[in-house]
């Protein structure tokens, strides 16, 4: 089992590697050469500048045992049936059940902006967001643990 993390714009890196030591996880912070990682505690796999291309490093090395954290809909998409577990930088486990509606919303947003429309963004990260995120991953690691 690993922990593969998208780090390019990951907010919750630090978050993780902090986790992964408590159950003594493994975690691979795969990034492109403009968000270059030295995290104690982590592997950092940088991958050459382009479209997608840390996703499909991401999707190639990742198996059904490892949970992946990304906040890219289109990656989680993915991964969903290759890991255990993915998982967005607020703590929400990406499923069958909830990526169609969010690659959705994601296509209509997409669409107003393309026409000159506005889109509210994302709130302002919160402590909040990295509790929910921190409490998410910690059970996450607690089931695998269990499960194997």
């Amino acid at each position: 089992m690993k922990i593969l993390i998208d780090g390019d714009g990951c907010p919750v890196i630090d978050l993780t590697i902090k986790v992964s030591k408590q159950f003594n996880i493994d975690v691979i912070i795969m990034c492109d050469t403009s968000h270059v990682f030295n995290k104690e505690g982590a592997k950092t796999m940088v991958f050459s500048k382009g479209a997608d291309s840390v996703d499909f490093a991401l999707i190639n090395l990742v198996q059904k045992e490892d949970i992946v954290i990304t906040q890219d809909y289109g990656l989680a998409a993915m991964a969903i049936n290759k890991a255990s577990y993915v998982i967005n930088q607020n703590g929400l486990i990406y499923t069958n059940d909830n990526i169609d509606r969010l690659l959705y919303n994601r296509h209509i947003s997409k669409k107003i902006r393309k026409s000159g429309g506005k889109v509210k963004g994302p709130k302002k990260r919160s402590n909040e967001d990295n509790n929910n995120f921190e409490k998410t991953l910690v059970e996450v690691c607690k089931k695998f643990l269990i499960s194997n």
